[in-house]
């Protein structure tokens, strides 16, 4: 996304005539971008080609995930409806795997029926459920255990997840119970390990501290895994000032722990594939004076975009024309629903807005309509990809007529 001759611009196209084509609220995503991002994460830890299986919670758009499956990724889910999405994609089941700590007896039964990769459990209900299911088909399922390695991710505390406060995975005593326990079982065969410390993670040295427990885990364990699932949990980078995650760093610190073991690692990053892909545009309102702040109502609201309401999460966010006029009072971007936390961001000197200007909030293609709703019975935007100068509907706008 770049201005040309003061326009902003996806790729070829100019935000003013998606627009005008489609409407606003409207997502945009480049493919150019997904391209790249793929690339860069393939190359960077090509040395030992892992298994990158896309996290569908970061965005479950069916056409864009077929996109993804393109480049050779599979799926990381988190519910029947996420295994249904991936397999509707084409995405292939031996490269998917089941994550999460609350699957059903129904979830793990569907699971088993389309023979996915791996079912990673998260406690030992779930492997008796695992292994009782196995057993009434006679089959043998491979299945991870997620480990809770205690490390703090260094980020928000509702995104953290590899800590002994949270509820993912299983603690180190447990973790063994459970290795012994699988070991006997006719109907259970243990693949892998599986780890995952939190979301948006910018610094390496997290990882760096989980592999060595990761290390001293297996050691202990006395038992060859034929997977390592790391998880994903890279950040992007939502603010210019931001640092970004260093592959190459985390690329050593896996090749390092590889010399000691020798299994496939399986990635699961959501953010990192499509977080910077996305653009939310919208249109001013109304603008609603309030001393020196001025209230800058849109279109969009958090049922389009739940983020910043729900973290405190912040977008950048720019005009579709560029001038050489600015604001001399700030700029409250926020959402027509009645909500006091239906507000975007806080901005000084902004670029000087009337009423119908367009403004497009970047960096939405992770957790932007994956986490929207029907809240205020408002419709869910349009989604349209955009590859070059071509705009193609991925999906269309809901209308009221089917929300009531």
């Amino acid at each position: 996304m770049k201005y040309i001759n003061k326009n902003l611009s996806i790729e070829k196209v100019k935000v003013q005539d998606i627009s005008k084509k489609f409407g606003t609220p409207t997502y945009c995503y480049s493919y150019g971008q997904l391209k790249k991002n793929i690339d860069d994460f393939k190359k960077n830890f090509s040395s030992f080609a892992p298994l990158i299986c896309f996290a569908i919670k970061s965005n479950t758009n069916v056409n864009l995930i077929r996109e993804i499956r393109k480049f050779g990724l599979g799926a990381d889910v988190v519910s029947i409806g996420e295994l249904m999405m991936a397999l509707k994609a084409g995405i292939d089941p031996k490269k998917i795997v089941f994550s999460g700590v609350g699957k059903t007896t129904d979830e793990i039964n569907y699971a088993i029926d389309k023979k996915i990769l791996l079912i990673n459990a998260e406690s030992k209900s779930e492997i008796i459920e695992i292994e009782r299911i196995a057993r009434s088909k006679k089959k043998i399922v491979n299945i991870g255990i997620r480990l809770n390695p205690n490390t703090d991710a260094k980020t928000l505390k509702q995104i953290s997840t590899g800590k002994k406060e949270n509820k993912f995975g299983v603690d180190e005593k447990t973790f063994f119970a459970l290795v012994n326990y699988s070991k006997l079982s006719k109907n259970i065969s243990l693949k892998c390990l599986s780890v995952h410390i939190g979301s948006q993670i910018l610094d390496y040295k997290p990882y760096e501290k989980m592999l060595k427990v990761v290390d001293k885990i297996i050691k202990k364990s006395n038992h060859k895994f034929k997977f390592i699932d790391l998880g994903g949990g890279m950040g992007i980078s939502y603010e210019k000032n931001n640092k970004k995650l260093n592959y190459q760093k985390y690329n050593i610190a896996i090749k390092k722990f590889l010399r000691n073991h020798k299994s496939k690692i399986i990635f699961e990053p959501g953010r990192s594939i499509v977080g910077n892909i996305g653009s939310l545009i919208s249109k001013v309102i109304y603008i609603k004076e309030n001393g020196k702040k001025d209230f800058i109502i849109l279109d969009a609201a958090m049922n389009d975009l739940m983020r910043p309401a729900l973290y405190g999460a912040n977008h950048r966010t720019l005009p579709a024309i560029k001038t050489n006029q600015t604001s001399k009072k700030i700029y409250e971007f926020v959402g027509p629903i009645c909500e006091s936390t239906d507000k975007f961001t806080t901005l000084k000197k902004f670029q000087k807005l009337k009423e119908k200007d367009l403004v497009v909030m970047c960096d939405v293609g992770a957790y932007g309509m994956s986490l929207s709703s029907n809240y205020n019975v408002r419709p869910k935007p349009s989604e349209i990809l955009i590859k070059g100068s071509k705009m193609n509907v991925i999906k269309k706008r809901q209308k009221l007529k089917d929300l009531i």
